[in-house]
């Protein structure tokens, strides 16, 4: 069957490295790191001391203070990234059929934070079962996709992707899928997540995941150098307009960049260690290619899963030289990850955003913080360290892979017209 093409309206971010689109993009291609101590909490006596953390947000400039109290983190952060993307698409309800609208939206974990701050007040209270009645609203993983479905009137699908760190590019893939088999016009994707507390930082620290360079917070996310010691754990959401080719055409939408292609796969392998060989890393990126019907030598740039750990980049940087062999070396590498932190189920969608602007202003973001070469890694691999590079960005690939062996990868290209 001819399927329908798919292309990004509109735009939405709530980062470690701004609030808006133009304060994240304009932060990455200056190679700012997010990290700091943290703040949110009492972090002294605990492993890792710092984090992403989203700075400066105010709940009160998306909702009246009553309702941001009956939303957990996650949400607040996925309702305005969705809310700064609907407007920046045009998008008017009263003049589309919101029956083919939908939301698919990813979370690693949901509502960690208001888990946590219930069960820890029953647990020093008296035993009496007092808890609040939006506890279960509050948490659950899905709750972010139906508030986005309900804010905007959108009545068509509508449900959460939860794979781990690759939970919002599975959403943006979903969403691609229905687009282009005709299903639906308009999709709200992306993801968000909120997981800089006490459970999460202790549940990180208790998998030795996180680093722990607490001298220097804002070199600790070194992904591709020699003496990485784990992830810095981010917050924040990404959200992304997904529209049908000819439904954005007849309404003169703007046109950021057409989605090409998605691949998944499963390492089976470990519950959290990378098969060594990258296998199932590699495999998503072949995959991904062939849906988009593209050869190797047509990506310029892949912004990696690269988490700074030090089974991870290895295995992903051997899955590239898999994948594309002698063409490995003209690519731009970069992991954004080095100055934003890792936003689990929401890394997916700020890092396909990543690639958007990087395929529109022809740009690539860096990977900041290396020191030191890793013999295991080829080092002749453009890994766009220290500054951001300008070049014709035809196409990039977008990387993620979360615990349980998932992997995920979209592919997005220049728009260039019917």
């Amino acid at each position: 069957m001819e399927v329908k093409r798919v292309v990004v309206t509109g735009l939405g971010a709530i980062t470690p490295l701004g609030n808006t689109v133009t304060d994240y993009w304009n932060a990455l291609i200056n190679g700012v790191s997010g990290a700091a101590p943290t703040v949110r909490f009492d972090a002294s006596k605990f492993k890792t001391q710092f984090a992403c953390e989203v700075k400066g947000f105010k709940v009160e400039d998306y909702f009246d203070r009553k309702e941001g109290r009956k939303l957990d983190p996650y949400s607040q952060y996925g309702l305005a990234a969705a809310q700064q993307a609907y407007l920046d698409s045009g998008l008017e309800k009263e003049k589309i059929n919101l029956d083919r609208c939908g939301v698919i939206w990813g979370s690693g974990i949901g509502g960690l934070e208001t888990f946590q701050n219930e069960v820890s007040g029953f647990a020093k209270g008296d035993g009496t079962p007092r808890f609040n009645p939006f506890f279960i609203p509050k948490m659950i993983a899905d709750i972010c996709a139906g508030h986005i479905s309900i804010q905007y009137s959108f009545r068509g699908p509508n449900f959460t992707t939860c794979s781990a760190c690759a939970s919002s590019t599975n959403a943006l893939i979903d969403s691609f899928n229905y687009i282009r088999l005709g299903i639906a016009d308009v999709f709200i994707t992306g993801g968000s997540e909120a997981a800089v507390n006490e459970s999460g930082v202790g549940g990180f620290n208790a998998m030795h995941a996180l680093s722990v360079r607490n001298d220097s917070p804002q070199t600790a996310s070194r992904p591709f150098d020699k003496d990485r010691d784990g992830f810095v754990l981010g917050e924040g959401a990404g959200c992304l307009i997904l529209e049908e080719l000819e439904h954005a055409l007849k309404r003169g939408a703007k046109i950021y960049a057409e989605v090409v292609g998605g691949g998944m796969t499963a390492d089976a392998h470990h519950i959290t260690a990378p098969h060594p060989e990258g296998l199932g890393a590699l495999n998503v990126m072949k995959n991904a290619l062939t849906d988009a019907n593209m050869n190797a030598d047509e990506i310029d740039y892949i912004n990696v899963h690269g988490t700074s750990t030090p089974l991870g980049d290895i295995a992903e940087s051997k899955a590239i030289l898999g994948v594309f062999g002698e063409n490995a070396y003209k690519l731009n590498i970069s992991s954004t990850k080095s100055m934003t932190g890792h936003l689990l189920g929401a890394a997916g969608a700020i890092e396909a955003m990543a690639c958007i602007l990087a395929v529109k202003n022809d740009i690539v973001p860096p990977t900041i913080n290396h020191f030191t070469d890793d013999p295991a890694l080829d080092n002749k691999l453009n890994f766009t360290f220290h500054k951001a590079q300008k070049r014709i960005v035809r196409a990039a690939l977008s990387n993620t892979f979360g615990f349980g062996g998932h992997n995920a990868s979209v592919i997005v290209k220049k728009f260039q017209g019917k």
